[in-house]
Parts: C-alpha cells; sequence; structure tokens
C-alpha cells in the first residue's frame, strides 16, 4: 500500500465565538475582541473574513465587523469586505454594532446613544429597542454630472463619499439593469482609482422617494441593501431635484 501520509498537513482549529446579524439585507458575523486576552486578529483578519464570509464553505456574510476597545469612543468597529479587503465605513454595518454593544456590554444595558469609531471618523448611533439610527459622517467629494465610458459608450454619473466612495446613476427599468456587470465596470474604472468606488443606480418613483440597487465595493456583487448607498443617492436626489424634506429610498 502506496503512503500518502507526506500529503497531509495538520492545522489547528481556533474556536472563533460570533454573532451573525442583518440590517435592512446586509448581513455581517460580528466579532466581540474588546475583552480578548489573546493577541490582536491582525493581518489574519483577511483570510479570516474570506472563509467565515463564504456562503458555500463558511457562515455567510457581506462582511465581518470587529469590535475593539479604544479611548474617546465606546468602541471601535472594523469592517472586513467578504473579498478580505477593509472598509472605511458600513453604514448598516455600524446599526449593527450599536445594537450590539447595546446587548452585550452590561454596563450599557440602558444606554441609547453611543460613539463608535470608524476609519471615516466617530459616528453617533442611537438604540431604540430594535430601532437603530446612525449619523454618518458629512458628506464629501460631492461632484455633479461626471462622464465616463463603459462598454464602449458614454455614461453621466454623480460621485459623493458619505464615508465610502460612490456613484450614483439615474435611470428608468431598474429591474432590468445588469448591476453586476456595469457596476462592477464603475467600481473599477480609471477615474476613480486608486480606491475604487461602490455603484448606486437609481429610479426616481415620486416627488420624495428613489428605488435604488447598490454594486459594493469590496463584496464584488450586488447586495439587497447598503446603508452608505441609500443616503449618497437620497442626497444626489435631493440636490438635483430640490426636495427638502425626507427621501424614502427602497
Amino acid at each position: 500500500m502506496r503512503r500518502y501520509r507526506h500529503f497531509f498537513r495538520v492545522y489547528r482549529m481556533k474556536k472563533i465565538t460570533f454573532v451573525k446579524m442583518v440590517a435592512s439585507g446586509n448581513d455581517f458575523v460580528v466579532v466581540d475582541h474588546r475583552f480578548s486576552q489573546k493577541p490582536a486578529l491582525g493581518s489574519s483578519l483577511k483570510s479570516l473574513a474570506r472563509k467565515i464570509c463564504d456562503r458555500r464553505q463558511g457562515v455567510g456574510s457581506d462582511g465581518l465587523l470587529v469590535i475593539e476597545s479604544i479611548r474617546g469612543a465606546d468602541a471601535r468597529m472594523r469592517i472586513i469586505n467578504s473579498d478580505g479587503s477593509e472598509a472605511e465605513m458600513c453604514g448598516n454595518g455600524a446599526r449593527c454594532a450599536a445594537l450590539f454593544l447595546a446587548r452585550h456590554t452590561p454596563k450599557h444595558s440602558k444606554k441609547k446613544l453611543f460613539k463608535i469609531q470608524t476609519q471615516a471618523g466617530i459616528i453617533q448611533a442611537e438604540v431604540s429597542r430594535d430601532k437603530i439610527k446612525v449619523g454618518l459622517t458629512a458628506p464629501k467629494e460631492i461632484k455633479e454630472d461626471l462622464s465616463v465610458r463603459i462598454a464602449g459608450r458614454m455614461m453621466r454619473v454623480n460621485f459623493i463619499n458619505t464615508g465610502v466612495p460612490h456613484v450614483v446613476v439615474f435611470g428608468e427599468g431598474l429591474d432590468k439593469i445588469d448591476v453586476k456587470s456595469i457596476g462592477r465596470q464603475l467600481r473599477y474604472h480609471k477615474r476613480f482609482m486608486p480606491r475604487g468606488t461602490n455603484a448606486d443606480f437609481v429610479e426616481v418613483k415620486s416627488g420624495d422617494s428613489i428605488a435604488i440597487r447598490t454594486y459594493e465595493r469590496g463584496v464584488e456583487d450586488e447586495t439587497l441593501a447598503c446603508g452608505t448607498g441609500s443616503v449618497a443617492g437620497a442626497l444626489i436626489f435631493a440636490l438635483k431635484s430640490g426636495c427638502k424634506g425626507h427621501v424614502r429610498v427602497q
């Protein structure tokens, strides 16, 4: 009998306690690293995110959220996308982080307001039972009516940074748009490199209502929702339409 022992390796298994959370369709694996006595996850985060976010061989999620202790805020939130890249900010992820802090920190059991440190800056979140509001960082880098060439034709787009970069494209027939293909081309377009961008496709439904579909950078696919993308679409819509009240986003 031939021996194949040398083809195999023995891997040490590591137990990781996590919580799976969903906000408006965005789903996350949340790991609490505030009180761990073990070394910081550090460089292993990229590999861990890829494995645990895999929808076939892992838990499955849009991203990994790591909650850490930090001075000057209730916690720091690190967002590791499913491809292993680290994002500056995530709106729905921040909502999950705030609810997590409220439910998993004894001294915060009655607290409603939280300060969360992100790479985009400190954001504030309000928790009222299962309803969570997040105040994003101020929008910046707003550029309207840019022309970019996609698939051999010129496309008019808008750009805004709501914590992470977003390209907003208005059009009709939202349900027929190939979000993955066109979104990926916008995401990697030279105009928005080296960071790349998320891509939001928006259809105006009424005077105060829009529908949106988003291709997310780092997930590299369309997601069911995007908090910073919804805000990006709403703000660009308000700028162009003159809407000064609430904007409803589907």
